[in-house]
Formats: C-alpha cells, structure tokens, sequence
C-alpha cells in the first residue's frame, strides 16, 4: 500500500493493480486530508476490483449500481438508492459477501418484520427482492456459490390484502370542496377521471389535448430529482397512449388554461409538484370526510368505476397504459367477483330461452 504527502500538503494515493482484462495498471489520486483516507481509498479500490466473493457488500453495491444506471431511468435510481441506503446497508456494508449467510438475512428481515413502524406487505417485499437482486449479480460476476436471500426464502406479499380506492359519492364529496380552486378542481377531476399517473399528469402541455376529438395524448412523464426537473419517457412503452376524456373535463382544461397568463401551449399546463398534490389531497379528505387514500389510488379508483360500469379488461388496460391485459387482472381481479352471479344468471336466461 502507498500513500505519500504532496508539497500542497494533502495526501496522495498511488498504487497498482490489476484490471478485469489481466493487466496491471497504476492509479492515482490525490487530494486526501489524512494518509488514512488515502490507504483506505486504495484498500476499497483494490477490493472492488477482485471478482471473489472476498468483496465487501458496500463495494458490491456500488459495482452493481454503476451496472444498473446504464438500464434504468433516474428516478429508479433514486428509489434503488434510497432503499439500499436505509433498508440494506445499516445490515451488510462492511461485511464481506462470503460471510452472509442464511442466518444473517434472516435476522435482517426479522427486524424489518417487527419494525415499530409496520412496513406495508409489499413494501416488505420489494426491499427483500431488492437483496435477492444484489446477491444474484453477486452469484454471477463474483462467484458466489449461491443467493443466501432467495435460500431463505421471501417475505411480504406481492400484493395488497385490501386496495384503497374511492367511489363515485367519496370522489363528489371531496371535489365538492375545491369548486373555487381551479387548479386542484381540474388535476383530481383528470386523475379520477383518466386513471392518469402522477408524473404523467404533470407533464401534460395544453399541446397534449385535442379540444376536437376530446382526447388528452400521454407520452412523457415528469420527475424532480433534488432541484432538477427532468421531462422522460413514461413508465414503459404501453404507457404511451390517447385517452378519451369526457366533455365535462375538456371543457375545465380549456377553461383552466384560458386564465393563465403569459402561458404558451408547449409548456407544463399544471405548475406544482407531487408534495403540494399530496397535501391538498390529505387535507381536503380529513376536511370532507372521506376515507384518506394515496394520489395513485386516485388510478385504482378510475379502474374500479370502470369495472363497476362493465368495462371490459382490456379496455380498462389500454386505457391505463399497462403492458398487457394480464397486469390490469392480477391487479383488479379481486373486484370482479360480483360478476359471476351476472354470468350464471345471464347463462340461465339462454337456456330459459330454449324451452
């Protein structure tokens, strides 16, 4: 290990070490305030370069993120980050990968089952298979012998016991509330309405609406990473779609968009963020009332009044950019079971008919 002091006064790490290809090249940077950081810099570097499983899970990590940022947009970066952050690292950073076992992830996801905060079933599962990811990037660039998460088996549910979604009356009694704020009136009738995300919603121009047809075009979706704002594909390429809208709410964003000052038809058409959506949200509910629900509930309760009208599946996936009908009836399934009384009775009457 070498680490020397500079005639600026700060240290230096300077060292060789052998890339993937299996040739020896030398690294170098300076800048460091003490020769520990130095040596540990080199001691991290150097460990990150071994493809053995002797590799701590903090350098892993940071190998299998640089890999993932290639395939994945910012915002799930973000998610990724924060998650392996505040979930995974406080566990495994410093730990060699070889050294976690099966008894290891289960005492981890024991904590987080009995956290005095009751994570959500799927939440639960969403931080395990974030784990289990990890340690299969491990299994295949670090020759780790097997996944000690996916060994140990899963936990949480994949999905909810109980989906939250308002009525018809729920969503009149809330939006009965904000007649007189024009911005909020027209945003929760398009979220009710549409089954529109939230970062589609704020990246709609005037430009996305068709006042003949009485359509409203998705094809971006907006996100706000620290303090920049970034306008991106939307969630997959199903996302892209043209939703009818009735002629009540054209008439709102016509309306809406007819007093805003200074504004040309290729900008954003609702200029608030997703905090400012949630605390009108959470507000107005706890003042009319009704049950308290999260924006994209707002989506789940578009895809249940169309169900309760008779709207077939495919349709309502269209019409909510899933990637495929599948999706909508893993994820609404449990609200169709009324319906098979309508069949039977339906299949009575045909053979009533015959007789």
């Amino acid at each position: 290990m070498a680490a020397f002091k500079n005639n600026r006064g700060t240290w230096t790490a300077k060292f060789y070490y052998t890339d993937w290809t299996g040739k020896r090249k030398q690294k170098k940077k300076e800048g460091f305030v003490t020769k520990k950081e130095a040596l540990q810099f080199e001691n991290d570097f150097l460990n990150k370069c071994k493809s053995t499983v002797n590799i701590t899970f903090r350098n892993l990590v940071e190998n299998y993120m640089e890999d993932c940022k290639v395939h994945l947009k910012p915002t799930t970066m973000e998610n990724k980050k924060f998650l392996i952050q505040t979930k995974l690292m406080p566990y495994f950073s410093d730990l060699p990968i070889c050294d976690i076992d099966i008894s290891m992830v289960r005492k981890w996801q024991n904590e987080l089952l009995s956290h005095e905060n009751g994570y959500s079933q799927t939440y639960l599962k969403t931080v395990h298979n974030q784990l289990s990811a990890i340690f299969n990037y491990a299994v295949k660039y670090y020759r780790l012998p097997s996944n000690p998460a996916a060994t140990c088996g899963s936990m949480g549910k994949k999905k909810a016991d109980t989906m939250q979604f308002w009525t018809q009356e729920d969503f009149n009694t809330f939006i009965s509330y904000l007649e007189d704020q024009t911005l909020y009136y027209v945003i929760f009738h398009l979220f009710f309405y549409s089954g529109i995300r939230e970062g589609e919603l704020l990246a709609l121009t005037l430009d996305d609406f068709d006042f003949e047809k009485n359509t409203v075009k998705i094809t971006k979706n907006y996100v706000k990473i620290g303090n920049e704002e970034i306008i991106q594909s939307p969630k997959t390429p199903k996302s892209k779609r043209v939703i009818t809208l009735p002629q009540e709410i054209m008439d709102m964003v016509k309306n809406y968009s007819a007093k805003l000052y200074g504004y040309s038809p290729s900008e954003r058409l609702f200029f608030v963020n997703k905090h400012a959506i949630l605390r009108k949200l959470n507000n107005i509910s706890k003042l009319s009332g009704v049950k308290k629900i999260r924006i994209h509930d707002l989506r789940h309760s578009h895809a249940s009044l169309l169900i309760e009208l008779g709207f077939p599946p495919l349709l309502i996936s269209e019409r909510l950019g899933h990637e495929n009908v599948e999706t909508t009836l893993n994820i609404y399934s449990h609200l169709y079971p009324n319906k098979h009384e309508e069949v039977a009775k339906a299949l009575s009457q045909l053979m009533q008919m015959k007789k």
